[in-house]
């Protein structure tokens, strides 16, 4: 099936992998989260005294003190603030917080698969924890081979996971 512009028509799917840090790790990606969504917050707090919800303009502002304040490398601070201003697009009227262990974006620049090995290599604020393990269904594991875009870390009940944006191409329906 082609969309209007003759490409392959494709679904967006979501597959959630439960990751199986070690202790060490686990501390990690909690500290992690913590700093970045102190420094959404920061950015919020900015872009709420200022009105300023633009994310190009915002940037320009925060940038430089999201890596010096809170030790984030660079994408994880355009992360950061793209994460901020889709925030205030939804509703200007009330300055956006974000709870301390609200969900992260990253993107290939901060993690990287190894689908082999069951584990994958991400970026924390205590540097780049390699050899985190995760487990999924077969579906799930089917869909990794399509993933595009954003994945998401998420620490909820206790567990850790990654919810991973996968374009699967759309189903042709089989008449009888």
């Amino acid at each position: 099936m082609f969309d209007h512009a003759g490409q392959v028509a494709v679904v967006k799917l979501v597959a959630q992998l439960k990751l199986l840090p070690t202790p060490e790790q686990a501390e990690a990606l909690a500290a992690t989260l913590t700093a970045c969504n102190a420094a959404a917050n920061w950015v919020s707090r900015v872009g709420w005294e200022e009105r300023c919800f633009a994310s190009r303009v915002l940037r320009g502002r925060v940038y430089g003190q999201l890596k010096e304040r809170f030790g984030l490398s660079a994408q994880p601070a355009q992360h950061v603030i793209k994460k901020v201003t889709d925030a205030y697009k939804l509703n200007r009227a009330t300055r956006r917080s974000f709870r301390q262990d609200a969900a992260q974006p990253y993107d290939d620049r901060c993690l990287s698969w190894q689908l082999g090995q069951e584990t994958v290599s991400i970026w924390t604020v205590r540097g780049r924890m390699k050899s985190v393990r995760f487990t999924c269904g077969q579906r799930q594991r089917g869909l990794l081979v399509t993933r595009r875009g954003e994945s998401d870390l998420l620490h909820r009940d206790g567990c850790w996971y990654l919810l991973v944006t996968c374009d699967v191409p759309e189903a042709t329906l089989q008449m009888p």
